[in-house]
């Protein structure tokens, strides 16, 4: 039996380049499952405070979540080796918070 998991689509624009020019306009949408409903992840953060900015702990959260969940597909993959052996505390850790 397969977990189910939440299907989300996000799109990434590029606004204005470090230049100031805004062309080549620039857009990705990616479509990909996660275990957790992110926006609930995401106002929990922007309630514990971490960040002065709330847009920070926006991206925070969102990155984070993103990158857990290719961590835990992949979780045998030697790249994450050194990771796997600290990411329990600082997860335990930001759940504290």
């Amino acid at each position: 039996m397969q977990k189910r998991s939440n299907k989300y689509y996000l799109t990434l624009s590029l606004k204005e380049y470090a230049n100031g020019d805004t062309e080549p306009a620039k857009e990705l949408g990616i479509e990909f499952d996660n275990h957790d409903e992110i926006f609930g992840i995401i106002q929990r953060i922007k309630d514990k405070n971490i960040f002065d900015n709330p847009y920070e702990a926006t991206q925070f959260a969102l990155g984070l979540k993103l990158f857990t969940e290719i961590k835990l597909k992949h979780r045998n993959n030697p790249l994450f080796d050194e990771l796997n052996e600290v990411f329990p505390l600082f997860m335990k850790k930001l759940k504290s918070l």
